[in-house]
């Protein structure tokens, strides 16, 4: 079974990490390609490389003596070298670097150091292939990573290589320039080279053995997501659940090929494995929990438009959405009724232009029933099999009314893995609670 294995920050803090690291990948043979990140904290008041070195830009950028950053910057680099007894010449890629940034670099190229220098102790000590980045990811001019080319010399690299170490978060310009992702960085990489490759599992290594069923600054001990599908993920990612960003996921996504979220930390816990959309998945899905994840948000604004017989009247909630459209901000839901509807959005958006949006409503909807109402949460619980099982929206309301939690608004997806109900503020974390005990306790 081919894998694609991407280790994140925290897997590469230090030299004790590069070891586990190591044992990880030397443990499966199948794991034939490693892309790294930079090292990431080693502890809470630790500083990530990467955010080192965007700082050693600001200081080329305002006229301020870099040394001191770049100096941390390489004590750490030469820590792990040291204490992994590496025969590797660090000081000559450092020299490079900073003859870079004494010819004022582009940010890019700077900030991506973190993850090259990594790749390069990493590919040292394991004694494998380092391959470039820049010499296989490909951007074109307008930031659209070129996926023609990149597929074609990720394959003819990675075919000529029984083990390679490729940095992350950064490929280049058709001028060979440095040009870095634009979020989820190393994730992204990993996902291109699984697609590249058709890997069989991209493993995505990180701090956390996968996804919890709820947040467990809610829910004490919340259970382990066992599996997941882009879908569900996509659902539970949106209300803010901490999840792998779509942007990092699509390339995977798009060639069908499964992301294992595991802890190089925990190496024997299994993790969570995001799977596809196949028409067998919720047949396949864990029987023991119906519902695969809770997550939710706080601080919503609901506008509320009533007008007695709207339902005969056409574009009234056309003219509704424009208010927000012509000021550039984002709708959530519009949750409708025969004679009314509600506009649902963070309240943070329309803080200080509530009262304008109300009024520009009632002329707009031709009615003086408009009202704003804010301190609403929205609390998303998802789950593919729960189209397939009667009596869902009934255990979940029963839990809330059980515990006195009034529900503000209801909304229902039309793929119907999930159901979305608002509340108050204030009841928010006893809603996730109680939603919770229903279903998985």
């Amino acid at each position: 079974m081919l894998k694609v294995a991407k280790f994140g920050g925290t897997s590469m803090a230090d030299a004790v990490q590069f070891k586990k690291v190591n044992e990880i990948v030397k443990d499966d043979e199948g794991r034939k390609f490693v892309v790294v990140s930079a090292p990431g904290k080693r502890f809470k008041e630790d500083n990530k490389i990467t955010d080192l070195l965007y700082l050693t830009h600001a200081h080329i950028k305002y006229s301020v003596p870099y040394a001191p950053v770049f100096k941390i910057i390489e004590d750490r680099f030469n820590s792990i070298k040291e204490e992994l007894k590496l025969n590797i010449d660090l000081d000559h890629e450092f020299e490079a670097i900073k003859e870079k940034l004494d010819n004022k670099c582009d940010e890019d190229y700077i900030v991506s150091r973190g993850e090259y220098l990594s790749a390069m102790l990493l590919a040292s000590y394991m004694e494998c292939d380092f391959i470039d980045a820049k010499d296989v990811i490909f951007f074109n001019y307008d930031g659209t990573v070129n996926v023609v080319k990149t597929h074609e010399k990720l394959a003819d690299a990675l075919k000529a290589s029984k083990k390679a170490i490729i940095p992350g978060f950064y490929g280049s310009y058709p001028d060979g320039s440095i040009k870095t992702f634009s979020r989820g960085g190393s994730d992204i990489t990993g996902s291109i080279i699984s697609a590249a490759v058709k890997a069989d599992v991209y493993e995505n290594w990180t701090d956390v053995s996968g996804f919890l069923m709820a947040d467990p600054r809610i829910v004490k001990e919340p259970k382990q997501i066992q599996k997941i599908t882009y879908q569900e993920l996509r659902e539970l990612s949106y209300m803010g659940a901490s999840v792998l960003h779509d942007e990092a996921v699509f390339p995977a996504r798009q060639a069908g090929i499964p992301i294992n979220i595991r802890n190089t930390n925990e190496p024997d816990n299994p993790g969570t494995i995001i799977v596809g959309e196949g028409k067998d998945i919720a047949e396949n899905h864990d029987d023991n929990h119906i519902i695969t994840g809770i997550a939710g948000k706080k601080n919503f604004a609901v506008f509320y438009i009533h007008k007695e017989h709207m339902a005969n009247e056409v574009g009234v909630i056309k003219k509704a959405l424009e208010v927000f459209d012509d000021r550039g901000i984002s709708i959530d839901h519009v949750p409708s009724g025969i004679d009314s509807f509600s506009i649902v959005l963070p309240a943070e958006e329309v803080e200080r232009i509530s009262h304008e949006l109300v009024e520009e409503l009632k002329t707009k909807c031709n009615t003086e029933n408009v009202h704003m109402y804010k301190n609403l949460s929205l609390i998303t619980t998802v789950g593919i099999k729960m189209a397939f099982k009667p009596g869902i929206s009934a255990k979940l309301f029963k839990a809330l009314g059980d515990n006195s939690i009034n529900i503000r608004m209801i909304d229902q997806g039309s793929s119907e893995i999930n159901i979305i109900v608002g509340v108050e503020d204030r009841d928010f974390e006893k809603a996730i609670k109680a939603i919770y005990d229903a279903f998985v306790k």
